[in-house]
């Protein structure tokens, strides 16, 4: 399955909250309205050539017919219409030619002639004399819709939907904006509401949709920030398998040094990745376990040093000084480090995530933003707000546990996703 795949399956909550808000929003006030897909196309049977008019013969004189020979021709009959009704009960329908569109109804119903006719050599014919001749049939494939004007109500109302997916207000007042430029009063449906909200989200996430860029320097090093329970544990044992498979040597350094679950989770992700882990005594020091780390890393001639950190809410004045620390020591040993300071953040955690961003772009000089658990909101647009409020690189989203649930973000693929439109 596609990474696509993945992020629109598991992003139903997200575009099943906006599809059906979208769907009441252009009901309420809507109508129906017929769509010809195809051509109404006439199709007419050749007519039949008229039949010549049989000369009139003189009528032979009425001879007695031998009873031997009446039935002789009765059985004869008789057997031929019943072996036609054994071997077609059904008629076949007639051929419709390749490539015209006509109405699918019934076959003419044509009248056998019956048994006395057929001693007789007639056929039965209509009161006026002439043979039945086929109507001419029609096809109109239709297909209903609903549209709706959209005028201030439908964009108010738009605009409350984008803002309870977590959109924000000024980035809803924005895209609203922008999809009424010169459609004011125009009709639209649901399909054509989600096209156009998906084109906006895709022009105002590009600019930030970039990949973790990678130095020449060695060790570059990546520190990895975020509140408690964000997934950066999980995200960097991902990304380190990912860059490992890459051909990049790749170090660990476990700096949560206050809770023995990361370190062994870690621990856990190195063996699967072939990456080293360093770790030091439970409750250590974490700026002297970082520091240590470089040195380690810069004598075993190792591409990435990634160092994880404690979880810590962005509230928290004093284990955001704690992050401010490290920094500061990392830069003792290297005044360009850290070269990338990734900033994990949980979907589900809605208009928080903005907070978040504030408070740690402050302390660490976040570079980029990893966004997780979109699997489980339904306020999946809190990446749009992010990225047209803040314009901060978003790198990679995850959408579950898996090392190939966490890829590279992808903007026309996320909008697609959020809206619930196909790729």
């Amino acid at each position: 399955m596609s990474f696509f795949n993945k992020l629109k399956n598991r992003l139903l909550k997200s575009s099943s909250k906006l599809e059906q808000g979208l769907d009441e929003i252009v009901e309420d006030g809507g109508e129906e309205e017929l769509i010809d897909e195809a051509p109404v196309v006439e199709e007419r049977l050749p007519e039949p050539e008229p039949e010549p008019e049989p000369e009139p013969e003189p009528e032979p004189v009425a001879e007695p017919v031998p009873q031997e020979e009446v039935a002789e021709v009765v059985v004869e009959v008789a057997s031929e219409v019943l072996a036609e009704v054994v071997e077609e009960p059904v008629s076949p329908e007639p051929e419709v030619p390749t490539g015209t569109v006509v109405e699918q109804q019934a076959a003419p119903e044509v009248k056998k002639p019956s048994l006395i006719g057929r001693l007789l050599g007639r056929k039965e014919t209509e009161p006026s004399g002439t043979t039945k001749q086929a109507a001419p049939a029609k096809k109109r494939d239709n297909k209903s819709v609903v549209k709706r004007a959209l005028d201030d109500d439908m964009l108010e109302r738009i605009e409350e939907l984008l803002i309870t997916a977590d959109m924000g207000v000024d980035t809803a007042l924005r895209v609203t904006a922008n999809m009424a430029e010169g459609r004011f009063g125009k009709k639209l449906s649901t399909d054509e509401i989600k096209q156009l909200l998906a084109a906006e989200i895709t022009r105002i996430m590009e600019p930030v949709a970039k990949p973790l860029p990678i130095y020449a320097k060695k060790p570059q090093v990546v520190l990895v920030v975020g509140v408690n329970g964000s997934g950066k544990t999980t995200t960097i044992g991902k990304l380190a398998s990912q860059f490992k498979a890459a051909g990049k040597d790749v170090v660990i350094a476990a700096g949560d040094t206050f809770r023995a679950a990361a370190v062994e989770q870690l621990q856990v992700w190195g063996e699967r990745a072939g990456v080293p882990v360093l770790t030091a005594p439970e409750g250590s020091d974490p700026a002297s376990l970082a520091f240590d780390a470089m040195t380690q890393a810069e004598a075993d001639g190792a591409d990435l040093l990634m160092i994880d950190t404690a979880g810590r809410l962005h509230n928290r004045a004093d284990l955001m000084e704690e992050l401010s620390k490290i920094v500061r020591v990392i830069q003792k040993k290297d005044p360009t480090a850290p070269h990338n300071t990734l900033l994990v953040l949980d979907a589900t955690t809605g208009q928080n995530a903005l907070n978040q961003v504030k408070v740690f772009q402050e302390l660490s000089n976040v570079s980029g933003l990893v966004m997780t658990k979109l699997d489980g909101t339904a306020k999946g647009g809190v990446l749009v707000a992010l990225a047209d409020k803040f314009g901060l690189p978003i790198h990679a989203i995850g959408v579950g546990e898996q090392i190939d649930d966490l890829d590279a973000f992808d903007p026309e693929e996320f909008a697609h996703a959020l809206t619930g439109l196909e790729e």
